[in-house]
């Protein structure tokens, strides 16, 4: 069975900084890409980063873009989203996907064929 489960999130003042992990088991995501997005409510669910099977290309939601920084540990099988100024926009679900082979450029969630229960952030102005 395979399981993402993200951690990390919470509340935090705006400005501060937060660190979501993804931790998977069940199947090795080793070569294929992984994604983070989010769900504010109301609102579609969103794309937000993501990163190459390597770790050695990414992509950011221009909304994030030079705040937020995705990285990956295959050792671990293990994604992460660094947030650093936050802001209350970004208060939403976050949730981390595992691709597949069929997840080419990562940034639409039909691509994705596992995922999270998502993790709540909060950012209070």
């Amino acid at each position: 069975q395979v399981q993402l489960v993200e951690s990390g999130g919470g509340l935090v003042q705006a400005g501060g900084s937060l660190r979501l992990s993804c931790a998977a088991s069940g199947r090795t995501f080793s070569h294929y890409s992984m994604g983070w997005f989010r769900q504010a409510p109301g609102k579609e669910r969103e794309f937000v980063s993501t990163v190459s099977w390597s770790g050695g290309r990414t992509n950011y939601a221009d909304s994030v873009k030079g705040r937020f920084t995705i990285s990956r540990d295959n050792a671990k099988n293990t994604v992460y989203l660094q947030m650093n100024g936050l802001k209350p926009e970004d208060t939403a679900v976050y949730y981390c996907a595992g691709g597949s082979a069929r997840t080419i450029f990562g940034t639409t969630s039909y691509e994705y064929d596992y995922w999270g229960q998502g993790t709540q952030v909060t950012v209070s102005s």
